[in-house]
């Protein structure tokens, strides 16, 4: 019999530590990695050009920035939920964005994906944390998830054979979205069946992006249905390649052929049966199969040179095995957006499990045998008609079936919006019960017409910047911590001039002036007042006055939680402590006036600020950074080049940042040493 059932699992883990206290009021950070150049985008076919158009983001709001966690490692226990059949062994995190960590095929022993032995979260999700290893949901914009490090609602649900099912669903705050996620294995299956559903309760049409993204090993050859692919990579390009062999005559299915990171989205035939799969030298591997709504596939390698080879082991551990990414998303692209129409809905099955196929045949030369034998191979272990045939059984018979047993809880926001909407959604319920203090103040401006201040002490609160919410705002009675909000959901709106009127208004009245400044500080920099920017910046950071520590939630220090090995049945126990992190709020405010003050070329300006930062702060890699950057603003390029020798870590790390490369190179001419080579492109 099926079952599902919950277990801890212990790994070395990174803490997470706080959200960044600051308002996301940028577009998410980084050099453009997933973006496409404007001549680039003129010669693309019509409608993929309009996709890669649609709806870009102004901001990450309302979703804030993750950048509270560090690099060191100590053990620590996971809450999983296990699914578990006689043939599969689903291990799934869902305080971790519901992602599958582990899918174990137990007549034969092997694990089907690449399981990352570490939690080390890294910058490469659209608002910072994210881990790599397993199968994660991306939904939102082009990027990982803002849910790729946060917990989701989880429940068990009666599967169409009448089985457990594993319900993961939560409320998409970028595109203000709710989605389920439904898991579960048919008895004596060697498939896991995966059912997703995007809903759009809203009168406007909504953008769309999913991509379901699949890390296994990379010493695997990569098969897809097709012949041709396109080629992504760092250079902001797009264009249509030849599949398997490229013009350079290298065989790209091959992750270890490429020496840079690169996306290949293949272009699959519009009556093709979609399916991905990833082999080793033996025919034996993984295969991921859906129905057609779900078009897209890509596979993507991080490249042998140093730059990624640099970021597989910033991911994990020194001398774990590297891994690739094999995707399926409802476009032929990532850099792509569908569009939902109001009160509509997307829905399609995936199904994962193992392949073995004639190796001679599936590794060999003719491409099209090769994917002849495994489009065979996956025909005779799980027929198309059978995938089309659950789909149905499970949209018509449990996709809006209430959940049974709750098995986790995941944020207030979607028992907000349905509050707010009165929204009506089988099988995905938001109960008032799970409301917490981030969600107060706007129950209380949705019942009162006033958004209560925040105690003294406090931030300002998480922002809500969608339409009804901006309307409440502007009716409500202003106060300063009002006009900050007001600001907020203008600025997201691409009203910025009338935003930065509300935050001048709050600012004339505040008492506590910090979020304010921030916010003109910002919209100073977007507005190309590079000095005024700093000026506000640093005054923000002076009115905050300081900074501390913060002791990031966990296990109290001496707890034991008992644990389950995601490969084994035996139960041990470990001890958690809590560990703190110097990302406070005065700590990014230093940071951001840091920055500020160096871009506008005020080194001077920037030398005081730095000598009021707490020590603790400025042993931290980010800031040693900076430091390096003041030094040399200063003209000190020796002290600059001793802090490289020296050594530091940035935890937040962008992905595709040069920043490190590009200094090193004012500062010599030698080699940039391989702890900081986390280029991705070639030079």
């Amino acid at each position: 019999m099926t079952t599902v059932r919950r277990a801890v699992l212990t790994l070395p883990a990174a803490p997470l530590g706080p959200d960044n206290p600051l308002p996301a009021l940028r577009a998410p950070a980084g050099p453009g990695a997933h973006a496409v150049d404007a001549r680039t985008l003129a010669e693309l076919p019509r409608d993929m050009a309009r996709g890669i158009g649609r709806a870009p983001l102004r901001s990450l709001l309302p979703a804030p920035v993750r950048d509270g966690y560090g690099r060191a490692r100590t053990p620590a226990g996971l809450d999983t939920i296990v699914i578990e059949n006689a043939r599969l062994r689903v291990t799934v995190l869902p305080g971790l964005g519901g992602r599958i960590h582990s899918l174990h095929h137990k007549p034969t022993g092997r694990e089907l994906l690449y399981r990352n032995p570490v939690f080390q979260p890294a910058a490469f999700a659209l608002n910072g944390a994210w881990f790599s290893g397993g199968v994660e949901w991306n939904i939102g914009a082009t990027g990982h998830t803002t849910l790729s490090c946060s917990p989701l609602h989880a429940a068990t649900v009666r599967a169409p054979d009448g089985g457990p099912m594993l319900r993961l669903w939560e409320w998409e705050r970028l595109r203000d979205l709710p989605f389920q996620v439904d898991l579960w294995l048919p008895e004596e299956s060697d498939f896991l069946y995966v059912g997703v559903r995007i809903r759009n309760p809203h009168e406007h049409p909504a953008p769309v992006y999913w991509w379901s993204n699949i890390a296994v090993p990379e010493d695997r050859r990569i098969l897809a249905p097709a012949d041709a692919a396109w080629h992504h990579g760092y250079e902001r390009g797009l264009r249509r390649v030849p599949v398997p062999v490229t013009e350079d005559g290298t065989d790209r299915t091959y992750p270890l052929n490429s020496t840079h990171a690169a996306d290949w989205f293949y272009d699959l035939p519009e009556e093709q049966r979609r399916w991905i799969a990833a082999l080793d030298a033996d025919g034996t591997g993984l295969v991921q199969t859906s129905t057609d709504p779900l078009r897209g596939r890509k596979l993507f390698v991080w490249g042998t040179g140093r730059g990624g080879r640099r970021w597989q082991e910033w991911l994990t551990e020194p001398g774990t095995p590297g891994y690739a990414e094999i995707q399926a998303g409802l476009a032929r692209t990532q850099l792509e957006h569908l569009e939902l129409a109001g009160g509509e809905e997307f829905s399609w099955l995936e199904a994962y499990g193992p392949l073995a196929v004639d190796p001679a045949a599936a590794l060999g030369d003719d491409w099209p045998s090769a994917r002849a034998d495994v489009e065979r191979s996956l025909a005779g272990a799980l027929p198309r008609a059978d995938v089309d045939t659950a789909y149905t059984a499970w949209r018509e018979s449990a996709a809006d079936a209430e959940p049974d047993e709750v098995l986790a809880a995941g944020s207030g926001w979607g028992a907000l919006e349905v509050l707010r909407g009165g929204h009506t959604l089988p099988g995905t319920p938001f109960p008032e019960a799970t409301l917490g203090p981030e969600q107060h103040p706007w129950r209380e401006l949705l019942r009162t017409g006033v958004l209560p201040p925040p105690a003294k002490g406090a931030g300002p609160g998480a922002p809500l910047v969608s339409g009804p919410w901006r309307d409440m705002l502007e009716t409500a009675p202003a106060d300063p911590s009002t006009e900050y909000h007001l600001g907020i959901a203008q600025w997201h709106a691409g009203d910025r001039a009338q935003a930065v009127r509300s935050w001048e208004r709050g600012l004339k009245e505040a008492t506590v002036r910090w979020p304010l400044l921030y916010c003109l500080a910002v919209a100073d920099r977007e507005d190309g007042h590079p000095e005024r920017a700093a000026e506000r910046f640093a005054e923000a950071f002076a009115d905050h006055g300081g900074g501390g520590t913060h002791q990031a939630a966990g296990t109290p220090t001496g707890d034991s939680v008992v644990t389950a090995d995601a490969d084994a049945d035996a139960v041990t126990t470990s001890r958690t402590t809590p560990v703190t992190t110097s990302l406070t709020t005065s700590a990014a405010l230093g940071r951001e006036a840091l920055l500020a003050l160096l871009a506008a070329g005020l080194s001077g300006r920037a030398r005081d600020l730095w000598d009021r930062l707490p020590e603790h702060d400025r042993r931290s890699g980010a800031f040693r950074l900076i430091e390096a950057r003041l030094l040399l603003a200063e003209g000190r390029s020796d002290a600059a080049r001793a802090v490289f020798d020296e050594g530091f870590e940035v935890a937040d790390l962008r992905e595709g940042a040069e920043i490190l490369g590009e200094l090193w190179a004012r500062l010599t001419d030698e080699p940039l040493p391989d702890a900081y080579e986390f280029r991705m492109r070639p030079s």
